[in-house]
């Protein structure tokens, strides 16, 4: 196939205005509404359209559309890709989770790409031993890795190319290296204290990470992934990676064995969804946090948004208070669907939706009570992602009008701190999300998958792919996607108008921290209401990093955002 350069793509891509943010009126419904003067252009395309947590990996997925392969040939590729490049945030020893859009069929289909507990250790064990609470690095909090078993699984099912010729690429930055960038060398200097010697070694060497525009190589890594691309995901699970890494977590006091590797398997899953702004609004069922993203848009239908404009006191105030309804909840019944029943229709069913809206009152609540049946109050105590989220999103809209939103992580930064160093493998910290207590839904339970708050989103109209929208960001993803949303769809916003602008992100109890772009006075205003501020300065990840791709209704064309506090870039067509 001809082969078509990028790179005067991806460098329009990465000029952009200045900083700032004109008001200006928009044909939104609000009159009180301004719209921000985006830091980057709108990236727009009639062919096909990627964007993803890093501009190699953008690259790499514009290749393969352009080289006649479809969506998911180029999410599987950026996914690899991203693997080496995001090392700290994403990896072959990592989770994901993808919804498909089938433009022939018009039908979305969700992968359910995360792994589950050892399946010898008893229920009771971190109970009976003493531990409240399962720690957040080491070999207690790992899971089997699903990302790989993820990536062969679609790419056979509804991919062109073979499995060898999606991982090229990032075989050859593994191996040949990759320019680190400030963002990454930042990243692993915050994450030192945490690494193993393995980790350390090949990321600290001489006690400081790579300086900016060395180039990082992990060629264990990149013998993995070949043996991935020969023997596909056998050569992981049932080979000798997987034997490499069992034995390496077994070792250190750790509960999954070769046997669980060999059973760990897949999940194909059907979207949930609910009808929002004119749109059908799909996300992933549990064992993730899918439900409260379409909680907090069901109940945000109960108010005039629109009306109270933009970022204003009583807009921030009534979308942070129900972001506390919907994870009360949340934190109350979400887990693996197949080990425990999860309530889901009764969660998004409309009318409990507006019970619960109706709860909201003029102060920042503290303490939120599920909504129905036993349960305990909920303080934030739930072992989730209160910071900044270390994982990372892609998405592709193909010339066929086929569609993929992905995310994949270690969920937080360099998941376990635990490198295997004959794979050049680290270990995701997925389970520490689950509970110790085994009564609770989300109770530790061999052989099961734990609570996620991996949270990829997809918008319909009439049956067509309109929207694939997500972030990285633990906790804050349902609320940034939706602050996201609106931006666009009541308030006028272009794409990357829609991503940049100022937002917020509620904390547990009556934490918020604002960007602080947003007033003074409205920020004083939700003080009086109790809410407890911190100021986000400058144009920091911890509120996120939103990436969109917008099909345009008349036109159809493309038209992508992509954030600027991370390393997202977007490229189209």
């Amino acid at each position: 196939m001809r082969r078509f350069h990028v790179l005067s793509i991806l460098l329009v891509a990465l000029f952009g205005c200045s900083l700032g943010e004109t008001r200006n009126p928009v044909e939104s419904g609000a009159d009180n509404v301004f719209i921000p003067k985006s830091n980057r252009p709108d990236v727009m395309g009639l062919q096909g359209a990627v964007s993803s947590d890093h501009p190699l990996a953008s690259a790499a997925g514009m290749r393969v559309l352009q080289e006649g392969g479809n969506a998911v040939d180029a999410a599987v590729t950026m996914a690899a890709v991203l693997a080496v490049v995001r090392p700290h945030m994403n990896g072959i020893g990592g989770d994901a989770f993808v919804l498909h859009y089938d433009a022939a069929s018009r039908e979305v289909t969700a992968l359910n790409g995360s792994g589950r507990s050892g399946g010898s250790v008893a229920p009771t064990f971190f109970s009976e031993t003493g531990i409240e609470r399962i720690p957040e690095q080491g070999p207690l909090s790992v899971t089997v890795p699903g990302a790989v078993a993820a990536w062969a699984d679609i790419l056979d099912r509804f991919g062109t190319i073979s499995l060898a010729d999606a991982l090229a690429p990032a075989v050859q930055y593994a191996e040949g290296g990759f320019p680190v960038s400030t963002t990454l060398r930042a990243d692993i200097l915050a994450a030192r204290q945490i690494l193993n010697e393995p980790a350390t070694a090949l990321y600290l060497p001489d006690g400081d990470a790579p300086r900016v525009g060395a180039l990082l190589k992990n060629p264990a890594l990149g013998e993995s992934l070949r043996s991935i691309a020969a023997g596909g995901a056998a050569a992981f699970y049932e080979g000798d990676i997987g034997r490499r890494l069992a034995e390496f977590v077994e070792a250190g006091g750790g509960h999954l064995t070769v046997e669980d590797f060999r059973n760990h398997k897949s999940t194909w899953t059907e979207p949930i969804g609910v009808d929002y702004l004119g749109h059908r609004v799909l996300a992933f069922p549990p064992n993730t946090q899918g439900v409260a993203q379409l909680q907090q848009m069901q109940m945000a239908t109960h108010f005039d948004l629109a009306s109270m404009g933009h970022n204003s006191e009583q807009y921030l105030h009534y979308m942070v208070e129900m972001k506390k309804l919907a994870f009360a909840d949340r934190d109350q019944w979400l887990t693996d669907p197949e080990r425990t029943e999860v309530p889901v229709d009764r969660l998004l069913d409309p009318e409990y939706a507006a019970e619960r809206a109706a709860l909201i009152g003029p102060s920042a609540a503290v303490l939120v009570e599920p909504g129905f049946g036993p349960g305990t109050t909920s303080d934030g105590s739930a072992p989730v992602t209160q910071g900044d989220g270390d994982t990372v999103y892609l998405m592709v809209v193909d010339r066929w009008g086929n569609g993929v939103s992905w995310i994949q992580s270690l969920f937080h930064s360099f998941g376990s701190g635990l490198l295997e160093p004959t794979t050049g493998v680290v270990l995701h910290n997925r389970g520490s999300q689950f509970r110790v207590d085994p009564a609770h839904p989300n109770g530790f339970a061999p052989d099961k998958r734990p609570f996620h708050t991996l949270n990829p989103v997809m918008v319909l109209r009439d049956g067509e792919l309109v929207m694939t929208i997500g972030t990285p960001g633990g906790d804050g993803q349902t609320q940034t996607i939706l602050q996201v949303y609106n931006n666009l769809l009541i308030f006028g916003m272009t794409p990357q108008q829609a991503i940049e602008a100022a937002r917020y992100r509620s904390d547990p109890g009556a934490a918020l921290l604002l960007d602080d772009r947003i007033p003074s006075s409205v920020r004083a205003a939700l003080a009086e209401r109790g809410h407890e501020i911190t100021v986000n300065p400058g144009w920091s990840s911890a509120l996120g990093g939103a990436q969109m791709i917008y099909r345009d209704p008349e036109s159809r064309a493309l038209l992508t955002g992509a954030d600027p506090r991370r390393e997202a870039y977007a490229i189209a067509y």
